[in-house]
């Protein structure tokens, strides 16, 4: 059984065509996009409970939380696909439920995510914006993983552009460029542009994060609706593979709009409450004082 599963497994690894089935184990096919997928939020998870336990506070609470985030998560990731995409499932109902077959969109994951945790926060008296300082970091840090997963499908690409664009132009390895070249024609590789751009995300947002005083209770989190809304919203228009609404591009649109929230409230919070805590100050002690002075 051992010799079978690596005999399956291991074709997988030819970089120059990479099969987006890593292997199959009782007739069943593990796919490449959903390994990297689960890989990119088991990281996130373990830093993220890492995160809280430094800072003193219950991560079985957290975990509760996230535990029921993540499914809601990816319902809410196919049905932002198939709202957008409505024509044709209406005439495919019984697809809907297919998404084995491909068709999810992250916007409509992290939306129902941030909702579900939203609300479980409120419910168990969870400070918000310090779980979203404490989370955004990392979801950003899956976000720029997942995008192998894409690479891999060769899907999420852009337009068409020559193999001496990406070879002499970007400089990019081997194994991307033949990954780019689908059905006879090269494309421009956007799942890396948005990858390296939410990594490099991911150390900006760590740094001023743990900077002593620089970003206050709630700060990185809305940092995050800038920097990922900010670079998704000028990959989107390379993009051959959109949601429309309209003449619209809705990821455009719906970054935009976070870059514009993110910066207002970023503004508001500054100007208007100026009694915030920083986040490098912020922990299990400093909310117990917090709560004890209040009470007092």
């Amino acid at each position: 059984m051992m010799t079978t599963l690596l005999g399956n497994l291991l074709p997988s690894f030819n970089l120059l065509t990479i099969d987006p089935v890593a292997f199959s184990f009782l007739g069943i096919e593990i796919r490449w996009y959903g390994i990297i997928i689960a890989l990119g939020m088991f990281l996130a998870v373990e830093l993220i409970l890492k995160e809280i336990e430094r800072k003193g506070f219950d991560s079985d609470q957290v975990m509760d939380m996230i535990m029921w985030a993540i499914p809601i998560g990816f319902i809410g990731a196919r049905l932002y696909y198939v709202i957008f995409e409505w024509d044709y499932y209406r005439e495919n109902l019984g697809e809907i439920i297919a998404i084995w077959q491909g068709g999810i969109a992250i916007y409509g994951g992290v939306i129902a995510g941030a909702l579900t945790a939203i609300i479980y926060a409120k419910r168990h008296e969870m400070k918000v914006s310090f779980l979203a300082d404490v989370i955004m970091p990392y979801l950003l840090l899956a976000q720029g993983i997942g995008r192998w997963g894409n690479f891999v499908n060769q899907e999420a690409h852009g337009g068409p552009v020559s193999e001496s664009f990406l070879r002499e132009a970007l400089h990019l390895p081997n194994f991307i460029v033949e990954q780019m070249f689908i059905n006879g024609q090269y494309y421009h590789p956007t799942f890396l542009y948005e990858s390296l751009w939410n990594i490099l995300g991911v150390g900006v947002l760590l740094f001023l994060r743990h900077h002593h005083k620089t970003l206050k209770l709630g700060e990185t989190g809305l940092l995050y609706l800038v920097w990922y809304g900010t670079g998704r919203f000028f990959i989107e228009g390379l993009r051959t593979d959109s949601l429309y609404l309209g003449p619209i591009r809705v990821s455009q649109a719906l970054s935009l709009v976070l870059v514009v929230v993110g910066i207002a409230l970023l503004i508001y919070r500054r100007s208007q409450k100026s009694d915030l805590p920083y986040y490098s100050d912020y922990d299990y002690l400093s909310k117990r004082r917090a709560q004890a002075k209040k009470s007092a």
